[in-house]
């Protein structure tokens, strides 16, 4: 028996983490619809696109969307990358000078600061949490980009905005420059740049302000 092709409003769209539900046109309950059900078109899905897709019941029973297109959308498979194509790419370099510069100007008051506060209270967690975090965060925002072009669940942006927080900016805006990643979402940047205000004015203080700030942010903690 051929499957029976359905068709229906899409209600609730989560893109970071590639799923939602469609509004059937029978009436019938909403349908889950997963980004890997739908078939390569030259966008992502969009709250109120009409989706045609077959129906089909997962092991608990809920129904989801299968076999799914993009009504008034144009198919569009992926080209598969010759192989002369794919090592042009690998051996093409990536980093820019005005990178480099850029990584040199950001880091270099965090690493003063850093070196100082080892030497001065002989404790060398920030000369090691800078680079270690910078490293995991870089490798969490490749995952997501890989995730993303996959279309399997993304990694939170709660989580990368916390590896930022505690070290790993400078990762995150080296990967949001080579990757392009994470680079033009307005509310994800006004974020991350605060949380680099932040680690700069620490380092500001503590090398030229006498920790005035730092006191102050402490004693109004110890008073909450």
């Amino acid at each position: 028996m051929k499957p029976v092709l359905r068709k229906g409003q899409l209600t609730k769209w989560k893109d970071d983490k590639g799923f939602g539900f469609i509004s059937s046109n029978d009436g019938s309950q909403d349908v889950f619809l997963h980004i890997t059900a739908l078939k390569e078109t030259n966008r992502r899905p969009q709250v109120g696109d009409v989706i045609c897709y077959q129906a089909t019941v997962d092991k608990n029973g809920r129904i989801q969307a299968c076999n799914a297109f993009i009504e008034g959308v144009v198919i569009k498979p992926m080209p598969r990358a010759s192989s002369s194509a794919i090592k042009k790419e690998t051996f093409k370099p990536t980093v820019k000078p005005s990178l480099i510069f850029e990584v040199l100007f950001l880091s270099l008051l965090p690493s003063l600061g850093a070196m100082h506060f080892a030497f001065t209270t002989l404790n060398p967690i920030p000369l090691i949490l800078y680079p270690v975090m910078s490293f995991i965060t870089f490798g969490l925002y490749a995952d997501d980009k890989s995730r993303a072009k996959q279309g399997r669940w993304r990694v939170s942006e709660k989580t990368l905005h916390f590896c930022e927080l505690m070290g790993g900016w400078l990762g995150a805006f080296i990967a949001q420059r080579r990757l392009r990643h994470k680079s033009s979402k307005v509310s994800y940047q006004v974020i991350f740049w605060v949380i680099v205000a932040v680690h700069i004015t620490f380092w500001l203080d503590w090398l030229f302000f006498g920790r005035r700030f730092i006191n102050l942010f402490l004693s109004i903690v110890s008073r909450g």
